[in-house]
């Protein structure tokens, strides 16, 4: 079994280097110690979310903490071309599902749509509750694959504002996912591993993405691409993507 992997803020690792002693307290170090009951001996992860991972020995549980022995630190470098998901907000948890599994999947920043078909609508408090649980969904998903890295939800965008961004964006490759494309996601050129910049994928709501809006990112300089014969849900098809776009870039079997 995988050691289990704890975050906490930059600056609590920015010093600690291998042989030295790191205190885990706060909620993590309650979960740890009170709920998961880590015994003395044990090993886990220690992460920053931003790409410095410390692996620890347990030394000792002083009430709802972990007192622990540092034995190696390393400092990952964040892949690259980066992958963000523009995730359309969907009915019944789907897209909070979808945002989980990419997440796993090595997502580096997620950007929740408000869709012309969205049944959902962020806005006000309830906008604000769901941010929260986005970026909750996030933080568990990170933890539980082991990331280094936590993605990013970035703010929310409606269809203007999105093809906006695709036009002014840090991205060396837009994508939307469309059923009805001519270009298959598997045989696309990709830049290569390495190469700065971001690689957006583009998922619609469960009705799909509207012609318009199709022609509006379309027009920004999305290119439409499909990923196989079959009809995925809004929930599946953005990690589908990202699991086909991680294999061809060459980050499945290297570092976090």
């Amino acid at each position: 079994m995988t050691a289990p992997l704890y975050l906490v803020e930059p600056e609590r690792l920015a010093g600690v280097d291998a042989g030295g002693t790191l205190l885990l307290d706060g909620e993590e170090g309650h979960h740890a110690a009170t709920v998961r009951r880590t015994q003395v001996g044990e090993g886990v992860l220690v992460a920053d979310g931003a790409g410095r991972l410390a692996r620890c020995v347990v030394e000792g549980v002083p009430g709802p903490a972990l007192a622990l022995r540092v034995t190696d630190v390393e400092s990952l470098s964040a892949p690259r071309p980066a992958l963000v998901l523009v995730q359309a907000l969907a009915k019944g948890g789907r897209d909070e599902l979808a945002v989980e599994t990419a997440t796993e999947l090595g997502a580096d920043a997620v950007v929740p749509w408000q869709a012309g078909r969205s049944v959902v609508v962020w806005s006000g408090e309830r906008g604000e509750r769901a941010r929260r649980r986005w970026r909750s969904t996030v933080r568990a998903a990170a933890k539980q694959s082991r990331r280094a890295f936590l993605p990013a939800v970035r703010a929310s965008v409606d269809t203007r504002r999105l093809a906006e961004q695709v036009a002014g964006a840090d991205a060396v490759l837009v994508l939307v996912l469309h059923g009805g494309a001519a270009q298959p996601l598997a045989s696309l050129t990709l830049p290569p591993a390495g190469t700065g910049g971001e690689i957006w994928v583009i998922v619609g709501p469960e009705g799909g993405i509207a012609g318009d809006e199709l022609a509006v990112l379309r027009d920004a300089g999305a290119v439409p691409v499909r990923l196989g014969p079959f009809v995925l849900r809004s929930s599946s098809a953005g990690p589908a993507a990202l699991a086909v776009l991680s294999l061809r870039l060459g980050r499945w079997g290297g570092p976090r």
